[in-house]
């Protein structure tokens, strides 16, 4: 594929290319990273997330052409401290997603690199989309859920290895074969070690501990983020305190409730979670 010069992802393109990279899509590009399709030469294609997105671009340009970018496309513009400091949480995203191989319903890394100005790792490409794409077109409940249920067992997984995810919604939950998997640890942390701000939010997937304590959120994080996702997905609605709770079968409703408590101590585990959405999918398709 080819881009406009101008393009912000241009330049990170090229480089891929240089190292042997054949580029066929350019699936996003956030401010801090960058996902294309690609492959190597006789390879299929892989999911290559490169760590470095529209806030690094103005610092990679000669001075005569940062002007004209600018007015192209808004960038922020980083210090060298400010872009060594991404650089290190793309390794630590890394090195977590590698930690977690093997972990059912995670997304695997395969192979991880580095180029002069950013690393790069790779992942199987999903077929499926994310779970925002599903809850827009999908009309199958009972599949829908689940998926979610596969998606409790992914971050049980990552819970057992002593990892937190901090971040779930729609378009860190991938499908491939019909079966959802937990992708994007650039948030996750591990529990061992406090990581990140201490105030974040608010956000409506993240519970209200952020507010005062991101930095050691616990696994209880990722429920009440999930029991969101599951409203979300069955009451078409963003959780209030007068809501559309009848549109959620029993015994999941109470599970729910319960996941969308204000004190992380109230809240079920990811595995009750995981029965219940199980349980509620195989009611649904008989």
């Amino acid at each position: 594929m080819s881009l406009h010069p101008m393009h912000p992802a241009a330049w990170v393109l090229d480089q891929l290319r240089t190292d042997g990279w054949h580029i066929s899509d350019l699936l996003a590009f956030t401010r801090a990273s960058t996902l294309v399709k690609a492959s190597r030469l006789g390879q299929d294609d892989v999911v290559l997330k490169a760590g470095f997105g529209s806030n690094h671009v103005l610092a990679e340009l000669e001075l005569t052409e940062r002007t004209a970018a600018y007015g192209f496309y808004w960038y922020a513009q980083m210090t060298s401290a400010e872009r060594a400091l991404t650089r290190e949480d793309f390794r630590h995203e890394t090195e977590l997603t590698a930690a977690a191989g093997g972990a059912d319903h995670v997304v695997p890394l395969l192979e991880q690199g580095s180029s002069e100005r950013f690393e790069w790792y790779t992942m199987p490409h999903c077929d499926g989309g994310n779970f925002r794409a599903f809850m827009a077109s999908s009309k199958d409940t009972g599949e829908g859920l689940n998926i979610l249920a596969d998606v409790a067992e992914g971050l049980e997984s990552l819970h057992q290895r002593g990892i937190v995810h901090r971040d779930v919604y729609q378009e860190n939950i991938l499908i491939d074969q019909g079966r959802g998997l937990i992708t994007d640890l650039g948030a996750a942390r591990r529990l061992t070690i406090p990581r990140g701000p201490e105030h974040r939010g608010p956000e409506v997937h993240w519970p209200p501990e952020y507010l005062t304590g991101y930095h050691e959120a616990t696994p209880a994080a990722d429920v009440f983020s999930l029991g969101v996702l599951v409203y979300r997905y069955l009451c078409a609605d963003i959780p209030r305190l007068n809501g559309h709770t009848h549109f959620i079968p029993d015994p999941l409703r109470t599970l729910v409730a319960a996941a969308l408590s204000d004190r992380a101590t109230d809240r079920p585990s990811m595995n009750e979670l995981h029965d219940a959405l199980r349980t509620t999918a195989a009611a649904i398709q008989r």
